[in-house]
């Protein structure tokens, strides 16, 4: 038996063929995050070749994504104006809203995700309305996370990105959604979003640092193994489309778990401070960047992921 797997080993076309996991590009999903005005790209400092970008270049970025071959992206907007409720997510005339009506306009087949929550649009960087004694009001936060997903769907997203970590919220938005007509939006819940030290460069780029406090009291414990499976089942029941497991690298066990338990489709968001970590060891060159950053999807794919949302996804299309 040895002396075959290693003949199956030497050749390379062989070795193609029997792949257990695959990577292709509409496995991915490219994150955009727009702001107000025009002609704005904002290089940041802690995520190379990451911007803010008015609409106007996020068209222009839209049309190159689809010239190297990807189709789904998520949106995320980063108001001029913040107050302690997040008000100007709660319009059509939010920085997101116009952002996917003026995509759709343009690119009428790509798909796009929406971010769902009010961390970047509060001036306290919470994800929702903050109660006397400045904890998240979980009751209060449904019903603006419902309108404000009500608003992006009439909009044209294609799919509502819960990220709030709210109990209860994947049955509040639906509902809305199915009152409004709009029982066609997908939702893609952030179902098992870890309270974790690798978002810093995401709230640089998304302006979303909490002015006081953490997140810890409604993310995910990374200790807590059982919770983190029980709260995407939870999602499912409620009505999610998709879930989803975030970070994505250190939580592949965690990947496993949910694939193991579940039938719907499973994301994973390979967020910033990942992204971050392996642009700096290629910087240093410590690793051939490359082979690592092909290694890394691979392991998404392998631990059970069938969408991966990351910021390498231009340069996974230029590799594949």
């Amino acid at each position: 038996m040895m002396i075959r797997l290693r003949r199956l080993r030497k050749n390379e076309k062989i070795r193609e063929m029997l792949n257990e996991s695959r990577i292709h590009l509409s496995n991915f999903v490219y994150p955009l995050f727009v702001v107000e005005g025009n002609n704005i790209k904002n290089q940041i400092k802690s995520m190379p070749d990451v911007y803010q970008m008015s609409i106007d270049n996020i068209l222009k970025e839209c049309d190159n994504l689809q010239n190297l071959g990807i189709s789904h992206i998520i949106l995320f907007g980063i108001p001029d104006i913040k107050d302690s409720i997040g008000s100007s997510a709660l319009s059509h005339d939010s920085i997101v809203a116009k952002a996917v009506h003026a995509i759709k306009e343009r690119f009428s087949d790509m798909i796009i995700s929406v971010d769902l929550c009010f961390c970047e649009y509060t001036d306290h960087g919470h994800c929702g309305i903050l109660d006397s004694n400045n904890d998240v009001d979980n009751d209060k936060t449904l019903e603006i996370l419902a309108k404000q997903a009500v608003i992006l769907a009439s909009s044209g997203a294609d799919i509502i990105a819960p990220s709030a970590m709210m109990d209860g919220q994947i049955k509040a938005i639906r509902n809305a959604l199915d009152s409004n007509n709009l029982t066609n939006t997908l939702i893609m819940s952030y179902s098992t979003k870890f309270a974790s030290a690798f978002y810093g460069p995401f709230r640089d780029v998304a302006d979303s640092t909490p002015s006081f406090g953490s997140r810890n009291t409604y993310q995910q414990n990374p200790a807590n193994r059982s919770e983190a499976i029980r709260e995407s089942l939870l999602d499912e029941s409620e009505g999610a489309d998709i879930l989803m497991v975030k970070p994505a690298l250190s939580y592949l066990d965690i990947v496993r778990d949910i694939r193991e338990n579940s039938r719907l489709p499973l994301a994973v968001y390979n967020v910033s401070g990942e992204y971050a970590m392996l642009k700096a060891a290629k910087m240093a060159k410590l690793i051939d960047y490359e082979r690592a950053l092909l290694e890394m999807m691979i392991s998404f794919k392998r631990a059970g992921a069938n969408i991966i949302i990351s910021y390498h996804a231009k340069e996974i299309a230029n590799l594949i």
